[in-house]
């Protein structure tokens, strides 16, 4: 578990924590030099019946608050020391409710420099404290007086701080890890070294995780928890990861380790913010920092529309691409005047489309949250392995949720509505029903023309037909989909049709017209009826189709075929050759290479080189 502290600048954070743990979080010389803390410090503390946790500790001064949020982001429990000789500072509120925005619950206020005051202004302070705290996520927090000179109250503190981390829920092991990175640096023999605060998952030494933005694959090389190698990470703890194959310059603050899963970095996210208290309204196209983990970028906030609750559902664009989850809460900074001014809780961290719109606030159950997924996916469906992240449930809950609602269906590793299934599947219907009534001589639709016809919701052609056919209103069969128990039969027209056209065919013997040739030389209309007639007539076994627009006659086919078969053995065992063919067929090469062909398909030949064998 993790302790991060809070506070105003010179109220001594870091003196505490060195009191507590024995480590002094101020390791740059610059900041020994100015006696403040600059960067985020970490220390190991014991405590009585936890264990072992985790220390951050974050600058008080207004100009580094940027690094108090990437510190404070991920927390257990939110330590606010408040001076006794100033009391409630300026900071100390931007801290209360920068803790509140990142909705830190649990939390201890320590007063510090008790030794400096007299009991009345002690007490007065602790009024100050109690007063401003009202309203906030550390409303009930306990408060104790501490002194790092004298040591009072440090135990009493260490006991509060025991007893409220064992109230604070574990993270759950079973779902995709996230490291947020918040150092980087190199040790000697080792090479490039990140640390962070694991938010969810574990991470061990031959787990196949990525750096991002980039999506890079990257080797863990080793672990560490406080200094001490270990053979895995659990949430929520304190890590430092040696990573193989990358040099300091390929990662920053902000970038984050991430199990292989679909994550996605994305410039646009759907969010439900809030405002801070004396906060003036978004600007339109104003462009405001983002703090989300240890990232940090500018981005517009494009309000959509107002919540009873006083917030507001929006859209978040950023200028650069950033990695998120369902459920990341994040807070909102203006550069002029400076100030923390709204924060948030992410929705949807990577919306299919540019300019979507978020629909159901954070107050919406998993269930509803993901039906507007599905929904906002359009006819393509959500992919199931993205739902873990989009929704931020861990991947059982996410497959439980799909399992368990009626409305939604999933299929070849996407999940789609119900309803547009059910649309999917009358298309089908209709579709097979309007083309046997223009096509009555075709034994049924090709898979191929339906695909075409539904090509807006392609993704789920064959979940609609495996739904139909079990179902009993399609039967599939060749490549052709028809209701069942279809025949295709001929009228009286058609009757008299077919003989012509049989006759035209029959009596151009080894070289027939096209059906196109066939329909002006016939008068009968369009090629496709023609062609239509003689596809019902392969199908009775009278024609061949040799080419895709010319038929013969079986007869003739079979002829034709046993001389070409006599041409080769002839040959005794050299490749027969076109013009060896031409002469015994007695047909001009228009007619004779495609009739090669169709017996080179049908293996009744082999080609080699330029002639023709038996196979």
């Amino acid at each position: 578990m993790i302790i991060g502290t809070a506070g105003h600048i010179d109220h001594g954070k870091t003196s505490l924590v060195r009191a507590l743990t024995g480590v002094d979080t101020d390791r740059l010389p610059e900041e020994q030099r100015r006696g403040i803390t600059i960067e985020l410090g970490f220390a190991p503390l014991v405590l009585p019946g936890v264990g072992t946790v985790g220390v951050v500790d974050v600058p008080g001064h207004e100009a580094f608050v940027r690094t108090m949020v990437a510190g404070a982001t991920g927390i257990d429990l939110g330590l606010l020391v408040v001076a006794a000789d100033e009391g409630v500072m300026p900071q100390t509120r931007e801290h209360l409710a920068i803790l509140r925005l990142l909705d830190v619950r649990a939390g201890v206020v320590a007063i510090t420099k008790a030794d400096l005051v007299d009991p009345e202004w002690l007490a007065l302070v602790t009024d100050d404290i109690r007063d401003s705290l009202k309203g906030s996520s550390l409303e009930a927090a306990p408060v104790v007086a501490t002194s790092v000179k004298s040591g009072a109250g440090l135990d009493e503190l260490r006991s509060l701080l025991a007893d409220t981390l064992a109230r604070v829920p574990p993270r759950s092991h079973d779902d995709l890890f996230r490291l947020p990175i918040d150092r980087v640096f190199t040790v000697k023999g080792t090479g490039t070294v990140v640390t962070g605060t694991s938010w969810s998952g574990q991470l061990s030494a031959d787990t196949a995780v990525v750096l991002e933005p980039g999506r890079r694959p990257v080797r863990v090389r080793g672990i560490q928890q406080h200094g001490t190698s270990v053979d895995h990470a659990l949430p929520g703890a304190r890590v430092a990861v040696a990573l193989a194959g990358l040099e300091v310059g390929d990662i920053r603050r902000g970038s984050m380790l991430l199990s292989n899963a679909p994550w996605t970095a994305s410039d646009r996210l759907h969010a439900e913010v809030w405002l801070e208290n004396g906060a003036t309204a978004f600007r339109p196209r104003e462009w405001l920092r983002l703090h989300l983990g240890t990232t940090e970028v500018s981005c517009r906030v494009v309000v959509v529309k107002s919540e009873e609750s006083g917030s507001y559902l929006a859209r978040l664009v950023t200028d650069t691409p950033i990695v998120a989850r369902g459920g990341d809460r994040f807070v909102l900074r203006r550069s002029q005047p400076v100030a923390t001014v709204a924060g948030g809780i992410v929705l949807d961290p990577s919306p299919a489309l540019r300019k979507s719109r978020p629909s159901l606030g954070a107050r919406a159950t998993p269930a509803e949250r993901l039906r507007a997924l599905v929904a906002g996916s359009g006819g393509g469906g959500l992919e199931q392995g993205a739902v873990p992240v989009r929704l931020g449930t861990s991947p059982a809950e996410s497959n439980r949720l799909i399992t368990a609602d009626e409305t939604l269906v999933s299929s070849d590793g996407r999940v789609f509505l119900a309803r547009d299934l059910d649309l999917a599947s009358q298309r089908i219907a209709e579709e097979v029903d309007r083309y046997i009534h223009i096509n009555p001589l075709e034994s049924g639709v090709p898979l191929a023309a339906l695909r075409t016809a539904l090509a807006d919701r392609v993704a789920l052609f064959e979940l609609a037909l495996h739904a139909l056919t079990a179902q009993g209103r399609l039967e599939v069969a060749s490549g052709l989909a028809r209701q069942p128990g279809w025949v295709s039969k001929l009228s009286k027209d058609l009757e008299v049709l077919l003989e012509r056209v049989l006759a035209a065919i029959d009596g151009a013997k080894r070289e027939p017209p096209t059906a196109a040739e066939l329909a002006v030389t016939l008068n009968a209309g369009k090629p496709e009826a023609v062609a239509g007639i003689l596809r019902y007539a392969e199908r009775e076994g009278r024609v061949v189709a040799v080419e895709a627009d010319r038929w013969f006659s079986a007869k003739v086919v079979g002829e034709m075929v046993s001389e070409v078969q006599q041409v080769v053995r002839e040959g005794g065992g050299v490749p027969a050759t076109p013009a060896m063919f031409r002469e015994r067929l007695g047909v001009s090469r228009k007619y004779l290479m495609p009739f090669l062909e169709y017996c080179d398909h049908r293996r009744i030949t082999e080609r080699r080189g330029e002639g023709r064998v038996l196979p």
